[in-house]
């Protein structure tokens, strides 16, 4: 099962996606700059092999719900996130209010 909906955070809206597979789920939360998702994204991939397309991305594993990644630290992110201030460790929810 996916499901698609508006997340408000700060005055805010993201759009939260969590897609249901066997054994696991996917999960971003996304803005129009951005996304913060589960340990699925590759930011090792993102930063060095897609570099150019200057994806502003960070990535919490160990999360199982949209509201645990959006209350996670960032494990990981990209280069052009760090470029807006955001930190591995800042949690989720933080670094999305960065990326608006």
């Amino acid at each position: 099962m996916m499901n698609l909906s508006p997340l408000e955070i700060g005055g805010h809206t993201f759009l939260a996606i969590s897609v249901e597979l066997p054994k696991t789920n996917l999960l971003v939360v996304s803005s129009d700059k951005g996304y913060i998702m589960c340990g699925a994204l590759d930011v090792g991939l993102l930063n060095e092999k897609l570099k150019d397309r200057k994806i502003i991305a960070g990535r919490a594993v160990g999360v199982k719900t949209i509201d645990q990644l959006l209350e996670a630290p960032l494990e990981s992110i990209t280069l052009e996130a760090e470029q807006l201030g955001i930190t591995k460790g800042m949690i989720g929810k933080d670094a999305l209010l960065k990326m608006i």
